[in-house]
């Protein structure tokens, strides 16, 4: 008993054991001490008490998902290795890549992009149990999974009638709708990297030289599309102007190097975009201040994934004069970290955005050209086109950059990158203009074939790589 408390501490060792409730515990057991208060016999064969003992030795929740990041983010901003802080190595190359989904090919985004950097892999690909599972891979033994978060802004539900009773398909299973959520819900789930899986392929680097484009000529494109007020002077400043709504850099001669002036330009037109005419953020803050160094870790996130993007990498040197005020932010509010990396994703959207309208006003050109030359009405394929060939329905799911389009074969829900050079493009562009006197492919049997499939969450979302 301990003195003056009036609580009795049960410890278990070698030798001893004692009955509760008719049930032995035993010290091989490995339960931990705990302790009771002095209380009549009778009471310890109640289930209150029982209760009480399992209360006792509960597990503590676990940290929040930002909480998590932003104390991983700390220590390495601490010990200069986070992912920004990482130079690019002398061969051109990243120090890291970006994680995706190995299935989808999809990047992931937000604080999940921090979350898996974090993780300390040095391999980018992700995936759920299932999808390894799916290949033919297999978690490692005794492996544990990385969290990552996404939302949910549609629930499953059964279809029903006027009555309330389900409705059957043609096999006698009650068909699903998606029904839209008051409030969007936030799940959890765990994937793994490549390295904890056993059977999958080695991981293939791509030469800079394999890209198929010039990754400065694209850095350089994609600034002159935002039609950005950038003032090159000779100095050692680069910065944005809020009140001349003016990016000022130096000359391009003053870089060692062409990708850091272009990951300079690309930094500050990451503040540009926080004019109250683009994306709105706030601009107006003292140099110094916490605002300030708030407005510089999104876009150091932004400028990490653009350089990413782009391949013309990053310059970790610039912004050391921030660390301190960062590791001071996260400490105090972890959540600036979730917030950071969602505001750093809408800059990235907001300028790539340039690139793509860019592209696809390129490629409407080039159609309209074609189209005087050969007297022909323009063919081309757009987003949301369904197109029957080849006893299947083609759908062009979105635009991609370089001008290639993600498909959907709504025969077997595959989803694919197609290209203009590829065969099937004219083929399906060949299909499309003749679409009107040609049957299309029924697919009520595919759907019907689909409501047999149990939908497998995606927890990999972001933009395709």
């Amino acid at each position: 008993m301990n003195p003056g408390t009036g609580i009795i501490t049960v410890r278990w060792n070698g030798s001893s054991s004692f009955l509760l409730k008719e049930k032995k515990w035993s010290s091989h057991q490995k339960r931990p001490p705990f302790t009771v208060p002095i209380m009549p016999m009778s009471f310890l064969k109640t289930n209150t008490f029982y209760r009480r003992i399992r209360m006792s030795t509960k597990k503590e929740a676990p940290k929040a998902l930002h909480v998590q990041v932003a104390e991983k983010l700390i220590e390495q901003l601490k010990a200069g290795t986070a992912p920004w802080q990482k130079p690019w190595t002398a061969a051109g190359s990243p120090a890291f890549q970006l994680p995706y989904n190995v299935i989808s090919g999809n990047r992931y985004k937000g604080i999940n992009t921090f979350s898996l950097l974090l993780a300390g892999y040095d391999d980018p690909r992700w995936m759920t149990y299932n999808q390894a599972a799916s290949k033919d891979w297999q978690v490692k033994k005794g492996e544990h999974g990385t969290t990552i978060q996404y939302v949910r802004f549609y629930d499953e539900q059964t279809k029903r009638d006027q009555q309330g009773k389900p409705i059957l398909d043609a096999y006698g299973k009650p068909e699903k709708e998606l029904v839209k959520l008051e409030k969007p819900i936030i799940n959890s789930a765990k994937v793994f990297n490549a390295r904890q899986v056993a059977g999958i392929p080695e991981l293939k680097i791509i030469n800079p030289a394999e890209l198929g484009w010039d990754p400065l000529e694209r850095a350089e494109q994609l600034i002159k599309s935002t039609g950005a007020d950038i003032v090159y002077r000779a100095g050692n400043r680069a910065y944005y102007s809020l009140l001349a709504d003016q990016i000022t850099v130096p000359l391009k001669a003053q870089f060692d190097s062409p990708g850091k002036f272009y990951a300079t330009v690309l930094h500050e037109a990451g503040h540009w975009s926080g004019h109250p005419s683009r994306l709105d953020r706030s601009l107006m803050n003292k140099f110094g201040s916490e605002a300030y160094a708030r407005e510089e870790l999104r876009a150091e996130i932004a400028s990490l994934l653009i350089g990413q993007e782009l391949q013309i990498g990053h310059d970790p040197g610039q912004h050391i004069a921030y660390v301190k005020d960062w590791v001071q932010i996260l400490t105090d509010t972890p959540f600036e970290i979730h917030a950071a990396t969602a505001d750093a994703e809408k800059i990235f959207n907001y300028l790539m955005d340039f690139e793509r309208t860019r592209i696809q006003k390129q490629d409407q050109q080039e159609e309209l050209k074609v189209a005087e030359v050969e007297k022909r009405p323009v063919k081309n394929l757009q987003m949301g086109d369904e197109i029957g060939y080849d006893n299947t329905v083609y759908r062009v799911v979105s635009l991609l950059k370089q001008s290639r389009f993600r498909m959907e074969n709504l025969g077997n829900g595959a989803q694919f990158t197609l290209s203009k050079s590829d065969g099937l493009y004219a083929s399906l562009v060949q299909a499309k203009a003749t679409q009107v006197s040609r049957p299309v492919l029924d697919l009520s049997a595919v759907m019907e074939k689909q409501h047999d499939q149990e939908p497998e969450t995606n927890a990999a979302y972001g933009l395709k790589r």
